[in-house]
């Protein structure tokens, strides 16, 4: 449709799951369109994709913005964590797919969505658990934002994926292993399966159930031949 209408279309957000669907279609069969992905932020897991015909001639933007839900009362707020945000959102009966990133800081949440939602959202959203609320479009670049990450250095026998994500989740390699095969382990939003697979600098890593972190890069060699590797875990 994209290409017939010369004209770019979008997805609603996507998982991790949707993403690797689109990132394994056979891109011969995309005729004179190409892919591009978004969340509003450098390191956004959840997505929407562009589908952009290679003649386009016109700029264009993604159909989302972002907004920035704060307590009325900070002093006599509750503390409220992502899953509060989220199910507040969800309760006012929108669909997942309709929200990005939900990033939580300072008893603040940012949250992307789609456009075409924003002011509905503005206007219900009044109250998470007993705390009353304010959504408001967000003032700041939203592609500044980050999330707050953890540095994990280590040494590791090479930067093979399983190796690495043993040393970012303080856990064994034996352990860290099944969850790759198991499907449970993304990199840069596409499925990996094999333990071997090695990373590149600034990959960014997820794993279902763990969490997700980006590789740095590696520091050093050590006289035995292990590499000295750095990774910021989310948090």
């Amino acid at each position: 449709m994209a290409y017939q209408r010369d004209t770019v279309l979008f997805s609603e957000f996507l998982n991790l799951h949707e993403q690797n669907m689109i990132h394994r279609l056979d891109r011969r069969t995309l005729q004179g369109v190409h892919i591009e992905f978004s969340g509003g932020y450098g390191t956004a897991e959840r997505q929407m994709a562009a589908f952009v015909p290679d003649a386009l001639c016109y700029a264009w933007n993604y159909p989302f913005v972002c907004l920035q839900i704060r307590p009325d009362a900070p002093k006599f707020a509750q503390t409220l964590t992502h899953r509060d945000f989220l199910g507040a959102l969800l309760h006012l009966g929108i669909e997942r797919s309709v929200l990005g990133d939900i990033l939580v800081k300072d008893n603040c949440a940012i949250v992307f969505c789609l456009e075409k939602m924003a002011d509905f959202i503005m206007q219900e959203l009044g109250m998470i658990r007993h705390t009353a609320v304010t959504a408001s479009l967000y003032e700041g670049d939203p592609v500044a934002l980050e999330p707050e990450t953890e540095e994990v250095t280590g040494t590791v026998a090479s930067v093979r994926l399983d190796s690495v994500i043993a040393l970012a989740f303080r856990t064994s390699r034996s352990q860290a292993a099944p969850l790759i095969p198991e499907g449970r382990v993304f990199v840069n939003g596409k499925l990996i399966t094999s333990n071997g697979f090695h990373l590149n600098e600034g990959d960014l890593i997820s794993v279902r159930g763990m969490g997700k972190f980006r590789f740095d890069r590696v520091l050093s060699t050590t006289k035995k031949g292990r590499d000295l590797v750095r990774v910021y875990k989310f948090v």
